[in-house]
């Protein structure tokens, strides 16, 4: 994955398909990397179940700038809840 950088680490696949869907809306390719035990049995501890969000180098900060603007911080936040 040369030249793509993480966002954001989402705690769940749902809540990084929203990012993805948010981000591709505004032209910014995605690609979504977890590790699959988390994926097939829906785990979100210790690091399973964790989705980094990564994006094309040179849409980084205005992919940040993006989530900034439409989340608010505890929104991202889902493990809060």
């Amino acid at each position: 994955m040369d030249n793509w950088h993480v966002v954001h680490v989402a705690s769940g696949l749902l809540q990084a398909n929203i990012i993805k869907g948010r981000l591709e809306t505004e032209g910014i390719p995605v690609r979504l990397s977890y590790e699959a035990a988390g994926k097939i049995y829906a785990i979100t501890v210790a690091g399973l179940g964790e989705v980094r969000i990564l994006v094309p180098q040179n849409t980084t900060v205005l992919a940040k700038e993006i989530l900034a603007h439409s989340f608010r911080e505890e929104d991202l936040d889902w493990e809060r809840r």
